[in-house]
C-alpha cells in the first residue's frame, strides 16, 4: 500500500484492490481542491489506477465551480494517461446524495461525449456498494 498524506487529503493505492482512495479530511479551497486531484493523478499514473473512490464525507460538497472544472477540466485529462475504463466513485453522506446528483446531472446534460469518455461519475452513500461498482469495471 502506497499512501500520500496532506493536512486535508491522504491518498491511498491499494495494490490488492487495485483501487486509489482520496479522502479528504477536511473543507478545503480552490487550490487545495486542485492540487489534490494532481496530487492523485501522479500516483493514479505511476500505479496505471483507473478507479478511484473519493470520499466527501467529512469535506463536504466542493464548490460547483470546482466540481465543474472537475467533470469538464480535469476529467479528460484521464483518459490520455490512464487505461480505460476509468471511474470516479464519489463516497458522500445520505444529506449531500441529493446535492451532488443534482450538480452532476446538471453539468452531464449536454457535455460532448468526448470529455464524458475521460472518465464515468458515480455518487454512492456506502463505500462497499463504490468498490463493488469501481471493481466491476476491470
Amino acid at each position: 500500500m502506497e499512501a500520500v498524506d496532506q493536512d486535508y487529503l491522504r491518498l491511498t493505492y491499494r495494490p490488492d484492490l487495485h483501487l486509489l482512495f482520496l479522502r479528504w479530511a477536511r473543507p478545503v479551497s480552490s487550490e487545495e481542491h486542485r492540487a489534490g486531484y494532481e496530487a492523485a493523478l501522479a500516483l493514479a499514473r505511476d500505479k496505471q489506477c483507473s478507479h478511484w473512490l473519493v470520499d466527501l464525507r467529512t469535506r463536504g460538497l466542493a464548490a460547483p465551480e470546482d466540481f465543474r472544472w472537475v467533470l469538464t477540466t480535469f476529467r479528460p485529462q484521464l483518459r490520455g494517461v490512464l487505461p480505460a475504463p476509468r471511474r470516479l466513485a464519489y463516497l458522500v453522506t445520505p444529506y449531500q446524495a441529493d446535492a451532488i446528483d443534482a450538480r452532476l446531472a446538471a453539468e452531464e446534460f449536454g457535455l460532448p461525449e468526448e470529455i464524458r469518455r475521460g472518465a464515468d461519475v458515480r455518487v454512492f452513500i456506502e463505500e462497499l456498494p463504490a468498490q463493488h461498482w469501481l471493481q466491476s469495471g476491470t
